[in-house]
């Protein structure tokens, strides 16, 4: 199956009121004690549903002890991802930021008309980023199991602190754990996205 399954409506409601996303905004945050900071990955390979180069770009600190990403156009209409802060967040949580913001390019997110925030559409498109970034953690960068344990325990910590009820906190790493564990690729299921979008080159 290839959407994963809609957020609960206890979900919705807590992420409503919480107003936190993550394309175009901050939902991959790491509220970091100032004197904490970690050596800055590398980005990942990226290209969009056009094979335009996606270019990862840092943005500097603007809000001070908390990393984030932001897929986006540039002023010159060039694909591109913000990595700000990066230096708060722990290494398995940067690539996880980064895999997730280029999905937003490689499924065709950021070049669609954007869904209401925290609605079911876009709930949903957070959903299948979240699945391509742990598929290709797993699939490019060797990630196993306990690989997938750091990165789910990294989720549920800034989602604690942030706020987020339990149910929301599992939901969201349930979804992780199945796409890791039971998907294929992650070009077969990005295909998958592009072709049920209309957005699959021939």
């Amino acid at each position: 199956m290839l959407r994963p399954a809609p957020p609960s409506p206890t979900m919705f409601l807590a992420l409503v009121a919480l107003s936190v996303v993550a394309c175009l905004d901050t939902v991959f945050c790491r509220h970091a004690s100032a004197s904490q900071t970690y050596d800055v990955v590398p980005p990942p390979v990226c290209k969009n549903h056009n094979g335009e180069v996606v270019s990862f770009i840092d943005s500097g600190s603007a809000r001070p002890g908390i990393a984030a990403g932001m897929a986006r156009r540039d002023a010159d209409g060039k694909p591109i991802v913000l990595r700000s802060n990066y230096s708060a967040a722990p290494p398995v949580f940067q690539s996880f930021i980064d895999r997730h913001e280029c999905a937003h390019h490689q499924t065709g997110d950021v070049d669609r008309l954007h869904p209401p925030r925290n609605g079911p559409d876009h709930l949903m498109n957070e959903s299948i980023s979240d699945c391509v970034a742990v598929l290709r953690l797993r699939d490019e960068d060797g990630y196993d199991k306990a690989g997938l344990d750091l990165v789910a325990a990294a989720l549920r910590h800034e989602m604690e602190k942030i706020g987020f009820p339990e149910i929301s906190i599992s939901s969201r790493i349930s979804n992780i754990e199945n796409c890791f564990l039971k998907l294929g690729a992650p070009r077969e299921y990005i295909e998958r996205v592009l072709k049920r979008r209309g957005l699959l080159q021939p």
